[in-house]
């Protein structure tokens, strides 16, 4: 049964335990090029550093172009209901937040191909 880490750093170690580390990067990659936002993490990369480059694509999308990252949310199928509860006060937290929602979302598509393939 698919349990969802309780946030970034957790996920990522899990995604590493399991070798699925790669397979999110090509996930991650593939659904935000789906929304014509295109990003090309390298496979090389470390989770703090996906980490970090995420937050940032996410904080400067809801900064300079909302309606793009509004699809960004759809395309990935990210939770509506997740993003309300969140308090969109400061970007810098919100932006964190929602680059860990992404992260879940996807983590939870890579999870679910690999256990039933």
């Amino acid at each position: 049964m698919f349990i969802a880490p309780k946030n970034t750093d957790l996920l990522l170690i899990e995604a590493e335990g399991e070798n699925l580390y790669l397979k999110l990067i090509e996930q991650i990659n593939k659904d935000f090029n789906l929304a014509n936002e295109a990003i090309d993490f390298p496979l090389s990369m470390s989770p703090n550093e996906l980490k970090i480059q995420l937050h940032e694509k996410i904080y400067r999308l809801i900064q300079y172009k909302f309606a793009e990252y509004l699809n960004l949310l759809y395309i990935i199928d990210v939770s509506e209901e997740q993003i309300k509860k969140l308090d969109g006060s400061d970007l810098v937290i919100l932006a964190e937040e929602v680059a860990f929602l992404i992260l879940k979302r996807e983590w939870q598509k890579v999870w679910f191909r690999n256990k039933y393939r």
